[in-house]
C-alpha cells in the first residue's frame, strides 16, 4: 500500500522567540507529520517552525510572533509530501530547500511533467510510459551511490488523485487542530486570521485542480 503525508521538517528552535508556547520535543531535522494525530504541542511546533524563519527582536512575545506571521507576505516552511510503502517499509522524503507551499505541485506527474522536490537527497519522479510512477530518493549527482542510491517507490499512476485529495483531507483535518489550538493559547480574533493566512498560504481548502490528461 502506498501512502502519501504532508510533513514539515523540524527545525532547530535556539531562540525563545520562534516558540513562545509549548512545543513537542522532536528531534531538529525529523518529520512532523500534519493530520488527524497532532495534538496541542504538534501544532504549535508547526507554528513555531513557520515563525522560526522571521526576523523577530527578541525578547518576543506571542502576540509578536503572530503579528510577524500576519504581516508575512509568503508563509513558507521546509517539507512537502512524503511517500511510504507499506509493504516494502521503503520512505521518500523531501529534499533540501523544498517547501509543504508547493504540495500541490506533485499533481503535474499526471500531465507528465515531474515536479521539483528539493536537492539533497534529490527526490525525484521518473515518468515512463508504463503505468507506474518511479519515485526515487537520490536523482541528483550521485545517483548510482551512497545510502539513498536504493530508495525507490513505485506509484500507480491511477491512485495519485486519490493520494492527493487524502493529503489534502489530512490538512483540512490539521487546519481545524490548528483553529483550536488559536483558541486554547488565547489568540482570539488574532488566532482568527492565522488559521485563514496558513489555509491561503498553503492551499488547504481551496479546490483541488486533479489534472485528467
Amino acid at each position: 500500500m502506498i501512502k502519501m503525508q504532508a510533513v514539515i521538517e523540524v527545525p532547530f528552535l535556539d531562540t525563545e522567540s520562534a516558540r513562545p508556547w509549548p512545543v513537542a520535543s522532536l528531534p531538529a531535522f525529523s518529520w512532523l507529520v500534519l493530520d488527524a494525530d497532532c495534538a496541542g504541542a504538534e501544532v504549535g511546533l508547526f507554528v513555531a517552525a513557520l515563525a522560526d524563519r522571521l526576523d523577530v527582536a527578541a525578547p518576543a512575545g506571542r502576540d509578536e510572533v503572530v503579528a510577524a506571521l500576519l504581516a508575512e507576505e509568503i508563509l513558507v516552511v521546509a517539507g512537502g509530501l512524503r511517500l511510504l510503502d507499506t509493504v516494502t517499509e521503503v520512505t521518500v522524503v523531501p529534499g533540501c530547500c523544498a517547501g509543504l507551499e508547493d504540495w500541490r505541485d506533485w499533481g503535474q506527474v499526471l500531465t507528465g511533467s515531474p515536479p521539483w522536490l528539493g536537492h539533497d537527497p534529490w527526490p525525484v519522479v521518473e515518468i515512463g510510459e508504463t503505468d507506474d510512477l518511479r519515485v526515487r530518493q537520490d536523482g541528483g549527482p550521485n545517483c548510482h551511490s551512497g545510502p539513498w542510491a536504493a530508495i525507490e517507490v513505485a506509484v500507480p499512476r491511477v491512485v495519485m488523485p486519490d493520494l492527493l485529495r487524502n493529503v489534502q483531507q489530512d490538512l483540512i483535518v490539521f487546519l481545524a487542530q490548528l483553529k483550536t489550538w488559536t483558541q486554547r493559547v488565547g489568540l482570539g480574533e488574532t488566532g482568527t486570521a492565522l488559521t485563514k493566512a496558513i489555509d491561503r498560504h498553503f492551499a488547504i481548502t481551496a479546490p483541488l485542480d486533479i489534472p485528467t490528461d
